[in-house]
């Protein structure tokens, strides 16, 4: 902590970030003594410019926010803290502060589009909009979803032994949305699944 530059007010900006969809949940402000509790209890601590106090992220509400690791920039004057959180990261409810869309372009591409997946997903299994095929997996049940998943497991087999790459794309893409409404159908989260791939690599490392 001593390299990092905090300004004439003892403060440094927070970029908030998820450590496994990678979205940006929100920018807050710390103290030295934010920072020290951070790391000390491996949550995220701020202090509050419109209250002049210290207060720590889901102390209230549950939504506390764990930390996986925290960055500065080349100038030492900001930094990027990795959460993983247990909540909505916003007051109002929503998963990240910077929910209010300006301007839009093209958001489907990488990691956002598996986000943006799972997303309606899980909005299915809530609402069960009547004529959605998500909604028809959900109310058929596991058997039905399973048998999805077999079928276009063999189908991703089928294409790359006929080592058709065209091919092997869309089946695979059907076999990861099926495996995804599984998951969801299961209560299991996506994000578990890439912390225990996390897990096994770091495990690996460690062995070299």
């Amino acid at each position: 902590m001593t390299n990092l530059q905090f300004d004439d007010k003892g403060l440094i900006p927070v970029i908030v970030q998820h450590a496994l969809t990678r979205e940006v949940l929100t920018l807050a402000y710390m103290n030295e003594e934010a920072y020290t509790k951070t790391v000390e209890t491996k949550e995220t601590w701020f202090f509050s410019r419109s209250r002049q106090e210290l207060w720590h992220k889901g102390e209230t509400s549950g939504n506390t926010q764990q930390v996986v690791s925290i960055r500065t920039d080349c100038d030492s004057d900001a930094l990027v803290v990795e959460v993983l959180p247990k909540g909505p990261a916003c007051h109002t409810g929503e998963e990240t502060c910077f929910h209010t869309i300006l301007e839009k372009f093209d958001e489907t591409v990488g990691y956002n589009v598996v986000t943006s997946l799972i997303n309606i997903i899980e909005e299915r299994q809530k609402n069960m909009p009547e004529g959605a095929y998500t909604t028809y997996l959900f109310e058929k049940g596991v058997d039905k979803i399973c048998k999805k998943v077999g079928e276009e497991s063999a189908e991703v087999i089928i294409a790359s032994k006929n080592n058709d790459g065209e091919e092997l794309k869309w089946e695979a893409a059907d076999l990861l949305y099926h495996l995804l409404v599984l998951l969801q159908n299961q209560h299991v989260s996506f994000y578990d699944l890439l912390q225990v791939l996390k897990k096994r690599h770091e495990t690996k490392a460690d062995k070299k």
